[in-house]
């Protein structure tokens, strides 16, 4: 559906332009001949009704890529997760989740952490773990996301004593062999990550 509006509110726009851009009727002529603070005033609509366009197509085109996002991962609490199976630092993985339009995924509760265990044990069979979006990189044992939010959801794998609680290890990642818990990582080791992107 969106694939087919773009187009149409496309040529919507262009038409729009011709028209304005079209020469004047004789009445325009007429009226802006005597009036000539109309005719300035005319071209400000246009320019503020072009640019709203603008805004509206960029907003589209915005929407389809995400729809394009959905359509290769999966979508779940008002978000779509892409796992990206070129194992990255986990700084090089959040920039590559953000010049993508999102950020590494943070489950914001058990059900969302269950999601992206699935999701990431069918996308990328035989991987055993994906960095997330929870660091305590600023304060040791303070968790936050990587907007630097406080995490109030934790999944640590207890069985092996985790978070180690060392300064190294300050990135976190999902672990699909340990049925999703977490543990803390150096943060330059080389792993497979999970995007997210929040669903306007």
């Amino acid at each position: 559906m969106a694939r087919l509006a773009l187009p149409v509110f496309l040529l919507l726009c262009f038409s729009l332009l011709h028209l304005s851009s079209s020469r004047p009727s004789r009445t325009r002529k007429a009226v802006s001949a005597h009036q000539p603070g109309d005719a300035a005033a005319e071209e400000d609509d246009v320019k503020s009704q072009l640019e709203r366009l603008w805004q509206e197509v960029n907003s589209l085109k915005e929407m389809q890529a995400l729809q394009t996002v959905c359509l290769r991962g999966i979508k779940a609490h008002k978000k779509c997760y892409l796992t990206i199976e070129e194992p990255k630092h986990y700084h090089e993985a959040n920039e590559d989740c953000i010049a993508q339009g999102g950020t590494l995924a943070t489950p914001r509760d058990m059900m969302e952490n269950n999601e992206l265990r699935d999701y990431a044990k069918r996308s990328a069979p035989g991987s055993k773990d994906f960095w997330i979006g929870v660091a305590d990189i600023v304060k040791e044992g303070q968790y936050v996301d990587v907007n630097s939010l406080p995490v109030s959801f934790l999944n640590w794998d207890r069985s092996k004593k985790q978070p180690t609680g060392t300064k190294r290890e300050s990135c976190v990642a999902l672990s699909v062999a340990a049925q999703g818990k977490w543990y803390d990582e150096v943060c330059r080791s080389l792993k497979k990550y999970i995007c997210e992107y929040v669903i306007p």
